[in-house]
């Protein structure tokens, strides 16, 4: 299992535990190296890095950023960013501004599908108001009796041609991409295999992606099957990006992965860290360049962007 886990989330976004917690689950869990990558905010990363310095374990600063291809919604995750940054600051706030309006007409059809009270009930789950989302219109929808796990309301509600689905437009997919770089961080492409994109539109998704300066695809994520791992290795070659390793752990019973069970990228990818020195300095490393587990329990507790 690898060490590195470098896409996860807190009550700052739509997990279920507090920075804290959730940095002190993952020292339990075994993750020598976590990104905190809160849809849209980074007002999480001051509390997990006082827990990661008492936990013994190294946080990365990250946001998981979400922008609009083609009409499409997708997900970018920065990787070392430098939260102070103006620009990325204010388009982030600018993306949790409409996400207050998406949960207004969210609410509205889930009333003319016969549900009554979602909107406040979705406010009820989120510890930070700022950052409205559909996982906690699940939760409502889940308390309720409505469907019996979250899992199941996204095949019933709140995606496309279902009740509850509210069209929206994100931030830009190149400026997203932008603000991430400038503010020192890398661009990640979110969980790929989720999309649903088919073949063409897939391959043009990361082709963008990669005009716009975006430097590495998660290949080993939480809701990618083992034989997407290798999919996505494939791409990550071919079109020279460097692969990166989340479960993307919301809390537990709602994750595709818990934290600390992350297998080892396939072989042949270049890790997203293969040259952070932090990592791979000799007393430090955990990794080896081509993925190999080495060393993990000498890792500093050195915050890294």
């Amino acid at each position: 299992m690898s060490p590195i886990d470098l896409h996860s989330h807190s009550t700052v976004s739509d997990g279920l535990f507090t920075p804290s917690e959730l940095i002190r689950r993952a020292a339990a869990q075994g993750v020598r190296v976590l990104a905190l990558t809160d849809h849209d905010d980074v007002a999480g990363l001051e509390e997990a890095h006082e827990a990661a310095s008492e936990a013994g374990i190294a946080l990365v600063n990250g946001v998981e950023v979400s922008v609009t291809w083609n009409n499409r919604s997708v997900h970018i995750v920065g990787l070392r960013i430098d939260p102070a940054y103006k620009p990325l600051k204010d388009g982030l706030a600018a993306i949790r501004a409409g996400r207050g309006e998406r949960a207004r007409l969210m609410a509205a059809e889930l009333e003319k599908a016969g549900i009554q009270g979602s909107l406040e009930g979705a406010y009820a789950y989120a510890a930070n108001p700022g950052i409205i989302s559909r996982t906690h219109f699940a939760r409502f929808l889940v308390e309720k009796g409505i469907v019996k796990d979250t899992r199941t309301v996204f095949k019933k509600y709140l995606v496309k041609g279902k009740p509850g689905y509210v069209a929206h437009r994100w931030a830009d997919f190149t400026d997203a991409v932008e603000w991430i770089r400038a503010s020192g961080g890398i661009a990640v492409l979110a969980h790929p295999g989720r999309y649903d994109l088919g073949r063409t539109n897939l391959a043009s998704l990361i082709a963008d992606f990669k005009e716009a300066g975006g430097e590495a695809i998660e290949v080993v994520t939480g809701s990618h099957t083992a034989d997407q791992f290798a999919q996505f290795a494939r791409y990550a070659k071919e079109y020279d990006l460097l692969a990166s390793c989340g479960s993307d752990f919301h809390g537990l019973g709602e994750s595709h992965m818990d934290l600390g069970r992350l297998p080892d990228l396939p072989s042949g990818c270049k890790p997203v860290w293969h040259d952070w020195p932090e990592i791979n300095s000799p007393e430090c490393r955990v990794l080896s360049p081509e993925g190999s587990a080495t060393q993990h329990s000498a890792l500093s507790t050195q915050h890294w962007g």
